[in-house]
């Protein structure tokens, strides 16, 4: 059977492009050369694979985890179920994070807590070649992908990485030399209650999704703790659920006095990313 035959043999059963995707990186070539080799013959070895990949598709396995990697801010990231699959809502955060970094040349140390893939440390990583960036995960599962892609990009030099629950334990003053100039993270926070309800309950990682009743618990703990990492005059980047801007501003006004703070929206108008610089003098 060739490519073409099968892919028609699937087409009313899968999404055309995820069948493509799928398809191609059994025969290991790009969704491009797929489209435009249609009479390419499968080999048996090649049809069993596909055969089990698209009952796992179909199962409900995420595409991504079937492939063993997924595209973030142009890197094709290696994943396992071991962490989330990266999403391009999640390049708004590196965006910012780049342009508030070229901006300040004196800002070199970042911090990237919960790096799940170590997809915002990577990309930060390969942008920013003088940064020194330390990357945080409760799970060492999860870290052991983030390092290998790391490794993947050789930008492994250049990240710390760490075992901890957000921050590590530190002694009280923290040494001026451990601060960061910019604090980043995509935490766990969607609501219990709706991530119940999601398709991506029991599929993906619910240690990186569950954010507690109201999707803010995690956040809350890493706001108690930030003050006493942050330089003065830096900044933090924090990925929040959409439904939650207004909610996520509250809380970070009452932990930021006198700080400047910016809910910023994702491509689909959505409220992504919220951005807080405290006051200098409330150091």
């Amino acid at each position: 059977m060739n490519a073409g035959e099968y892919l028609k043999k699937h087409k009313d059963i899968l999404e055309d492009l995820d069948a493509q995707i799928l398809l191609a990186h059994v025969m290991g070539h790009s969704r491009t050369w797929l489209l435009t080799h249609p009479e390419a013959l499968l080999t048996p070895p090649q049809l069993d694979e596909a055969e089990k990949a698209f009952t796992q598709l179909q199962a409900g396995t995420p595409l991504p985890y079937i492939i063993g990697h997924w595209e973030f801010f142009g890197l094709d990231l290696d994943i396992t179920k071991d962490v989330l699959i990266p999403r391009p809502e999640t390049e708004l955060l590196v965006e910012k994070a780049i342009t508030w970094l070229k901006a300040s040349p004196e800002r070199r140390t970042v911090a990237d807590i919960g790096t799940g893939s170590g997809a915002i440390a990577t990309a930060l990583a390969m942008h920013m070649p003088d940064a020194n960036i330390t990357a945080t995960d409760i799970s060492f599962a999860a870290l052991k992908v983030a390092k290998h892609n790391a490794r993947k990009f050789h930008v492994h030099h250049r990240i710390n990485f760490l075992q901890c629950d957000l921050l590590p334990q530190h002694v009280d003053p923290l040494p001026t030399d451990s601060h960061f100039d910019l604090i980043c993270a995509n935490l766990p926070y969607i609501p219990t209650e709706t991530l119940q309800q999601l398709p991506i309950f029991g599929r993906e990682p619910t240690l990186a999704l569950d954010g507690g009743a109201d999707g803010l618990d995690v956040y809350r703990r890493l706001f108690e703790i930030a003050p006493d990492w942050l330089a003065p005059g830096g900044m933090m980047l924090f990925e929040i659920e959409a439904t939650l801007g207004v909610r996520a501003l509250s809380l970070a006004f009452d932990h930021f006095s006198n700080a400047s703070i910016h809910l910023h929206q994702d491509l689909a108008g959505n409220d992504r990313l919220l951005e807080i610089i405290p006051a200098s003098e409330s150091y």
